[in-house]
């Protein structure tokens, strides 16, 4: 029974550490934010943080999933138009300036197939695709998108957009990133 306890204690520890570590993140912003500060945050040493993930490039991997678990908690509420849900995500992400540092760095550098981060960025990007292709197959349904407009590809180019408005507003913060995804789905729909 004690095995059973260590385990779940953890566990406990290291949902402790990415709660933390999202709020410290978030605060310093990722470049600003060493493995030390992260450690502190949660009363361990570096090495004791370590000790619950195989890497420093796990942690941040961790992190990221972390983000997109209460994102999707805080944003997958029953909205008259599910859309409204994705577009408040994107204006939280200003909010959290060192976060969104956090998954512009790894996903670039995840694109390397070595990278340990890799396969966690093939299925967020697979899944993302699913959820949107879906909405969007719904709203061609209801007959608010053009039922000719391949639902897969538009899923894609909203991801592209997003994540492209994020750098153009990590360089210029001046630029309204929801705003202008709220434009492109406007473009698509036809419907504020």
């Amino acid at each position: 029974m004690a095995r059973r306890g260590a385990y779940a204690k953890g566990v406990a520890k290291r949902e402790e550490i990415l709660t933390a570590a999202l709020d410290v993140i978030a605060r310093n912003g990722y470049r600003r934010t060493s493995v030390r500060e992260l450690a502190d945050a949660v009363g361990l040493s570096q090495a004791g943080l370590l000790h619950y993930f195989a890497s420093k490039e796990e942690l941040f991997q961790e992190i990221l999933r972390k983000r997109d678990d209460v994102d999707m908690a805080a944003f997958d509420d029953e909205r008259e138009h599910r859309i409204d849900g994705f577009f408040a995500l994107i204006r939280h992400n200003s909010e959290v300036p060192g976060l969104v540092q956090l998954y512009a760095q790894v996903s670039t550098e995840a694109c390397d197939p070595e990278h340990p981060a890799h396969a966690f960025f093939v299925e967020r990007y697979e899944q993302f695709r699913e959820i949107f292709g879906k909405l969007l197959r719904e709203e061609q349904a209801a007959g608010n998108i053009d039922p000719d407009l391949d639902a897969d590809r538009i899923a894609n180019l909203f991801l592209a957009a997003a994540d492209g408005l994020q750098t153009q507003w990590m360089l210029d913060p001046s630029i309204d990133m929801a705003d202008h995804v709220a434009y492109l789905w406007h473009l698509v729909t036809r419907r504020d």
